[in-house]
């Protein structure tokens, strides 16, 4: 990939660089913000002084923006304190870390803490999320760490214990316990991670579940549920998915409201066991429970089967010690199965991956993950609504190789689920940033196409359905849904609803056989195509006319600068009035004689100028042909073809910057930029096969300045 100083471009080099190296895997995790945990530890031992974060400070920045930004009054009296400030004797976790350990404050995060609740109930999850053998009291430095999973890699979040309080209470999150302080310190590594505590207000329970797993996430409408639902729910418990469920609230203003039976609209709620019981009353009838939790740790359900309600009588006392069966107002209830059906409306599993549970041998994920971006002007294509576009969003490739165990009926299919998830949406909140809607489709590649990594062209897209695709676009973080296909070739395109939005994604595909998916991307090369004739009559006059131009600005040296190239190109440019320019900038000249300039004097004889003129005249035909409307500029989804016209095969990233480098804010693209475009990419490559061995270059600095600064 060619080296480019914007931040983004530059960003991504590095990390696929460190993937190389085995960095953001769960056993080399990426060190967020470049903070190394152990180091750091051991400066403050060493020092004897406690840790303060500079990256995550103890200040309202790192409160919030708005409703907890400077102007809020709610903010004023919060002081941040260290455990030991707090109570006597703080403990990391007390008694093992436990779902009643999680306790809402005054952040809207239940979606958060109902995660982390379900997180509880496997220790190998939890404490690969919350490292142990961190404690206030051996080795204790101010200093703690915990683990996330960020789009695709594993990072290493470092913290120090300064915690916000009001009137020496926690006012977040907190455990029932007063000297317990797990979640709390969890709850803040989640918030830097996302740049503040307010980053975290609202949310979905699956994206902290696969935050803290990797995994990938089914919805179910409770409404559209399919009959083995109860099935589902249990069989997922034992493989370690988490599960959370909630109300929703058709009203705005009663998000989080109570209803007669003490369950609470608006809110997330996990959950936590699935059992099936004899009730010794009636020997043949059998009860299935769900088992769930509010993550406030109190306001309960009270209907049928509640911590006190008569039904409890029908168990045995056998029964009810299975299901650790308790009177207390700490959040937890059962309830029936079909009360749960009755009265929630959705419920998230999340499906852990490969690498979540080594040892889960109940279910095995085969996973690619795929990194995107869709670029404005360029790569944000929109949905199949917008045809002239559409086509130009990434495109994955997906063969689908081995068909399920279990199809039935003679039928050959495969079963995979595909998950589109965005990018950091939430930490850009506080800049006006909302989630997309977006979506994806696929498309069953032509057999004639199979094994032809090459992207699918406009026309493919106008005269062939879609196979399959997403229920609906939604503004969600994460779309996902399952599939059954016939083993072959497809191409999925991710894509916002519409067009023109910027933004990083990563397309994951799940499968229980072997799949593979990539980005179909064109092999970066060059030809040089022999430009075709113009009429011969036409060709006579045209070169004679600029032999005497030259003639009369080159003089007796017969050769020009940048200067004069630039008089000589404007003045015949000029005679064609359908280019609509400007004319030619000393940069672009500059530029041009950087291409042509065979002997390094910084000037063009005629036989160099004559060969810049026919490229020239190349272009403008190819320019002319995509002009939109005559009007003398390209649209920036149709440089990709332009450029692919004058001999160039580029892969999305670099169809990027060219958008970005070249367009306007129209995202249009000039005669002037248009041919500095052509003649920028025919110098590097040019100047990179002059210096290639086998696929690569090195170069010294004083080689990568001289390169550069003179293209």
């Amino acid at each position: 990939m060619p080296f480019t100083p914007s931040g983004f471009f530059c960003d991504r080099l590095i990390r696929e660089r460190e993937r190389r190296d085995g960095e953001g895997s769960l056993s080399k995790p990426l060190r967020f913000r470049g903070q190394d945990f152990a180091t750091l530890k051991q400066e403050c031992l060493t020092k004897k002084c406690l840790f303060e974060d500079d990256t995550f400070p103890a200040s309202v920045e790192s409160l919030g923006y708005k409703e907890l930004g400077h102007k809020s009054n709610k903010v004023k009296n919060i002081v941040w304190k260290r455990p030991k400030e707090i109570c006597e004797n703080p403990q990391f976790i007390v008694g093992g870390a436990s779902r009643t350990d999680i306790c809402q404050g005054d952040l809207g995060d239940c979606w958060l803490l109902a995660a982390i609740a379900c997180l509880t109930l496997n220790e190998k999850l939890l404490y690969r999320v919350v490292p142990q053998e961190q404690s206030f009291s051996e080795g204790y430095g101010g200093i703690f760490h915990f683990q996330f999973w960020r789009y695709g890699d594993w990072v290493d979040v470092v913290i120090d214990d300064r915690i916000p309080t009001f009137n020496n209470q926690l006012v977040f999150t907190k455990s029932a316990e007063r000297n317990e302080f797990w979640s709390a310190l969890l709850e803040k590594a989640y918030a830097k991670l996302h740049g503040s505590y307010e980053a975290l207000k609202g949310g979905n329970t699956t994206e902290a579940m696969e935050d803290f797993t990797g995994g990938v996430t089914e919805f179910y409408e409770m409404k559209e549920a399919p009959k083995e639902l109860y099935k589902i729910m249990k069989k997922a418990l034992e493989r370690g998915s988490l599960m959370g469920c909630s109300i929703d609230s058709l009203v705005p203003a009663r998000f989080e409201t109570r209803t007669a039976t003490g369950l609470v609209k608006g809110h997330a709620y996990s959950v936590t066991a699935v059992e099936e019981c004899k009730q010794s009353q009636h020997k043949a009838s059998k009860v299935r429970l769900v088992r769930l939790r509010n993550p406030w740790g109190q306001v309960e359900w009270n209907g049928p089967w509640s911590d006190n309600s008569k039904e409890w009588v029908s168990l045995s006392k056998g029964e009810k010690d299975k299901l650790q069966h308790q009177s207390a107002e700490d959040g937890e209830f059962w309830m029936s199965f079909e009360d749960f059906k009755k009265n929630y409306t959705k419920i998230e599993i999340c499906n852990l991956t490969p690498d979540a549970l080594e040892d889960d041998k109940l279910h095995k994920w085969t996973v690619s993950v795929n990194e995107g971006r869709w670029v404005r002007g360029c790569s944000a294509g929109g949905c199949r609504n917008y045809p002239n576009t559409f086509w130009t969003n990434p495109q994955f490739r997906l063969c689908l190789l081995e068909e399920d165990d279990d199809s039935e009926d003679n039928e050959v299919a495969c079963s995979f689920v595909i998950a589109l998830m965005q990018k950091n949406r939430r930490k850009e909140r506080k800049m006006g940033a909302n989630l997309f809607t977006i979506g994806f489709a696929i498309y069953e590649v032509p057999k004639e196409m199979h094994g032809n990594k090459q992207p699918m062209q406009k026309d493919f897209f106008l005269f062939n359905s879609s196979k399959a695709r997403c229920k609906s676009y939604i503004n969600l973080r994460e779309v996902t849904q399952r599939f059954r296909l016939s083993p072959g070739e497809y191409v999925i395109i991710p894509s916002t609803y519409e067009p023109h939005q910027e933004g990083e994604f990563i397309l994951r595909v799940f499968s229980e056989k072997r799949n593979t998916s990539e980005e179909i991307e064109n092999k970066i090369e060059a030809d040089h195509p022999v430009p075709a004739p113009a009429n011969a009559g036409e060709e006579r006059e045209e070169d004679q006319q600029f032999r005497s131009i030259f003639q009369q600005i080159a003089g007796d040296e017969m050769e020009i600068t940048a200067n004069e190239l630039k008089n000589v190109l404007n003045r015949v440019v000029s005679i064609h009035k359908d280019l609509n320019t400007e004319g030619f900038s000393l940069e672009s000249c500059r530029s041009m004689i950087s291409l042509m300039d065979m002997d390094g004097t910084g000037r063009l004889n005629l036989q160099e100028f004559r060969h810049l003129w026919n490229k020239i005249k190349q272009w403008q035909g190819i320019f002319r042909h995509y002009s939109s409307d005559q009007a003398g500029i390209i649209n920036s989804y149709e440089m990709r073809n332009a450029v692919n016209d004058a001999g160039f095969r580029l892969n999305n990233q670099l169809y990027d910057i060219i958008t970005m480098r070249y367009a306007n804010e129209d995202m249009n693209i000039d005669f002037n930029s248009f041919i500095s475009c052509l003649v920028r990419l025919e110098a590097m490559f040019r100047a990179f096969q002059a210096f290639d061995q086998d696929g690569t270059i090195r170069l010294s600095v004083l080689e990568w300045l001289q390169l550069t600064m003179y293209a």
